[in-house]
């Protein structure tokens, strides 16, 4: 490719914006290449862009051709990148990335955000995986509607994951019975925790989901110290209190070196069936002061709504039964603006340095 040639489609790709990418343009995760007389290009998206990948490809393609390229292809591939964890080392096979959500305080819906976002990661086309980290009162088995499962051993110490709604998913509640009471001090929990995460069988999953325990003591200290944690998310209410509690669960991640993606604020707004009347019961813009403070993203708020509740008490979460709907749309921008945190995060980490060997 000529330099006039392959000046003029950077500039081009220059122009064009990735969607929810804000500051970054197809030209920054872009390759070109030519075939005869025709012009490839293959844009590389770090997070799951299944709902826009034929689109942007098609976009770039037009403004190319507009231009007088004679262009022989446009391709936009999802190129998930394992982002390099800052607060451990260690790391868990067969997992690029673990981001676990977390809050300050039990009742803000914690769990009912995690599963829906893990499920639309899995709808935008990643492959995702679910940790019920809740030991004395998981919920996942059944709000996905696998409650009555068990496990099976892939080998020695070894289980595979229960699969459930497209998602991979271990939890205490399908290991216990329902009315087996968790009796165990801290470590007790920590190191079943570890133990969960090593020994199952995780197969190409670009996202594990930690669906963290509430609070901020020494089982979720040991979770964050100890597991390679890429990012996390903050679930919180507008009420004082639940922000009170939410800065905490911040704090926490910070010291033990776990970049904070984003807030979620649920619970943001209650709008009457009867008369469409909305009402901020919890309070305003509490989302919005926690992320100023922090100097984090909202990544999006979740209202107050009956059928959320009902459907995942059910183990039909809305995105699994209805991902068109108004709230499951919410949920997959969520996921969306998460993973491209985490994205941009990597790529703004500091190359390796290159080591030269010499004679001299």
């Amino acid at each position: 490719m000529s330099d006039a040639l392959r000046q003029q489609v950077s500039a081009l790709l220059e122009s064009i914006s990735i969607p929810h990418v804000a500051g970054f343009s197809c030209a920054d995760v872009a390759e070109m290449a030519v075939e005869g007389d025709k012009v490839l290009v293959r844009i590389s998206l770090g997070f799951p862009c299944e709902g826009i990948k034929q689109a942007l490809a098609s976009n770039v393609e037009s403004i190319l051709a507009s231009n007088g390229i004679q262009v022989g292809g446009v391709e936009v591939v999802q190129d998930i990148p394992a982002i390099v964890p800052k607060n451990t080392s260690s790391s868990i096979g067969g997992v690029k990335n673990i981001i676990a959500i977390g809050s300050g305080k039990g009742g803000v819906g914690k769990s009912t955000t995690s599963v829906n976002i893990a499920l639309a990661l899995a709808h935008m086309g990643a492959k995702v995986g679910l940790l019920d980290a809740d030991i004395y009162g998981p919920s996942q088995h059944q709000m996905l509607g696998v409650a009555g499962k068990r496990p099976e051993m892939y080998g020695p110490n070894m289980i595979e994951p229960i699969k459930a709604h497209g998602l991979s998913l271990i939890s205490m509640g399908n290991l216990v019975t329902e009315d087996t009471p968790m009796i165990w001090r801290g470590p007790m929990v920590s190191g079943a925790l570890q133990q969960l995460l090593q020994n199952t069988h995780w197969v190409d999953v670009d996202y594990l989901i930690i669906d963290m325990p509430p609070g901020t003591g020494d089982i979720q200290l040991t979770l964050s110290q100890a597991v390679p944690v890429s990012g996390s998310v903050i679930v919180t209410t507008p009420q004082d209190i639940a922000l009170l509690d939410a800065v905490k669960g911040i704090e926490m991640f910070r010291k033990v070196n776990i970049p904070v993606l984003g807030v979620v604020e649920n619970m943001s707004v209650h709008t009457c069936s009867n008369c469409g009347h909305q009402e901020a019961i919890f309070g305003e813009e509490g989302g919005n002061k926690l992320a100023k403070q922090y100097d984090v993203n909202v990544l999006g708020r979740l209202p107050l709504q009956l059928d959320i509740r009902e459907q995942t008490d059910q183990g039909k979460p809305p995105v699994a039964t209805n991902p068109e709907s108004d709230v499951s749309l919410i949920y997959r921008d969520i996921a969306t603006q998460m993973t491209v945190n985490l994205w941009r995060q990597g790529l703004a980490a500091p190359a390796a340095p290159e080591i030269s060997f010499s004679d001299d």
